[in-house]
């Protein structure tokens, strides 16, 4: 038992592994849209094939620093963006050690006071796109904690400034902060977004669930009227035999009495059973379930309230739960017909096969529906859950039987059941 529980652990533990090794995802990585998980990389990438020249032709020829250096900045303030892309707080070390060493590096030449620093242009447009993948990446302390060290890093500098610290030198303060904001805004609104539509599933998903319990207890609570009536058939007519019988021997006397104590005690078991199913607000039921026999009043209801109903009766005996499964399952798909396209041609039939390869009879269920005319109203309900289609499925799983429902070309839908009239298996 030992060695089974360890072999039964260990792929769970290849999985976690697994994960961890996997690391974090690419930035957008989750949406739907190809071109969005592939638009952070195309961003990077233009950024960093953009900057990388312009900062060394601008901190060479505009500030007067060597070709070595200028080089050396430009990789290491552009290059990281390409890194942002998966690991964007890696790449925001790289890059403000880079800037805040390239603000020194600028204090060693003397360039013009016209020229922005501690931060020269180029370098604010990378650090703001940088900071918007921050956002969309990283929770609100640590891009709180972004932000103060980009202004501690801005006013220190401002204490050393070659021609005097002025607003220009909070600029990429300033625009760090909007690109962290923004970032943060969209990333929050993403996560709701996806909170919600996990909430829907779920809500769906329990919705359907609810329905399934609430239709099998409809279902025990009318299977027990039908099982009732002939479980207190055995128990009257075991109990009256040695009236209606003469000439029974004392032991088959006492065989008709424990059939009927047997039927007594099985019918007072279900009825307690039944109990645990049924709620405190629902009524017992005191007329008989439907059947096959009904099922021509339900078309001829659904005629006059909704529009024509073609009905083909079948005369056959069949068992009760078979002739109530049929009755829901018509009952169900007449009451999508009124729902979803009122007025529409509807044909229900009734008809028994020889399908069964062994010999089975089955009672076919069909019923067939055409598209709302044109002229009438809009459809009651322009949408639905499907959970009318859960109660049927269990009507015809609980006799054995198949479900086959579907739209068709035209604009109809189709539902065809059918039932074994044997016993399932």
């Amino acid at each position: 038992m030992r060695r089974s529980g360890r072999r039964r652990g260990a792929p769970r533990l290849v999985r976690m592994t697994s994960v961890e090794e996997e690391g974090p995802r690419p930035l957008l990585s989750g949406a739907s849209r190809r071109w969005v998980r592939l638009l952070p990389w195309a961003v990077a990438f233009v950024l960093c094939v953009a900057l990388l020249p312009t900062t060394i032709v601008v901190l060479t020829a505009d500030y007067g620093l060597t070709g070595g250096v200028a080089g050396g900045l430009a990789v290491a303030q552009a290059a990281p963006l390409l890194l942002a892309v998966v690991r964007p707080l890696r790449a925001w070390f790289v890059v403000f050690v880079a800037d805040v060493a390239g603000a020194l590096a600028l204090l060693t030449v003397d360039f013009q006071e016209r020229l922005l620093w501690p931060f020269p242009p180029m370098e604010i447009v990378g650090y703001a796109g940088l900071c918007l993948a921050l956002g969309l990446r990283e929770r609100r302390r640590t891009l709180l904690l972004v932000w103060l060290a980009t202004a501690a890093a801005n006013v220190a500098l401002g204490f050393v400034a070659p021609h005097g610290f002025g607003a220009t030198g909070l600029l990429c303060t300033i625009l760090g902060g909007v690109a962290l904001l923004l970032g943060g805004a969209l990333r929050e609104r993403s996560e709701a977004r996806r909170r919600l539509a996990e909430q829907e599933t779920i809500s769906e998903a329990e919705r359907g669930r609810r329905t399934l319990l609430e239709e099998r207890a409809r279902i025990a609570r009318e299977l027990h009227d039908v099982v009732a009536h002939h479980m207190s058939v055995i128990t009257v007519q075991a109990d009256t035999a040695e009236y209606r019988l003469d000439g029974l021997r004392p032991d088959v006397r006492q065989e008709f009495t424990s059939i009927a104590a047997t039927a007594r005690e099985s019918l007072g078991e279900m009825r307690r059973l039944l109990g645990l199913l049924r709620s405190e607000e629902a009524p017992g039921e005191l007329v008989p379930q439907p059947g096959l026999a009904q099922i021509g009043q339900l078309a001829e209801a659904t005629a006059r309230a909704c529009g024509p109903v073609e009905f083909t009766p079948c005369d056959v005996e069949v068992p009760e739960a078979v002739g109530l499964s049929a009755y829901r399952i018509v009952q169900e798909a007449l009451s999508n017909v009124v729902r979803h396209a009122p007025g529409a041609r509807t044909q229900v039939s009734l008809s028994v096969t020889e399908s069964d390869p062994r010999g089975g009879a089955r009672l076919t269920v069909l019923v067939v529906n055409g598209p709302a005319p044109v002229p009438s109203a809009a459809p009651l309900e322009v949408g639905g859950t499907g959970h009318g289609l859960v109660g049927m499925r269990e009507r015809v799983r609980l006799v054995g039987g198949s479900l086959d429902t579907g739209p068709l070309p035209d604009g109809g839908f189709r539902v065809a059941a059918r039932l074994p009239l044997n016993s399932p298996d």
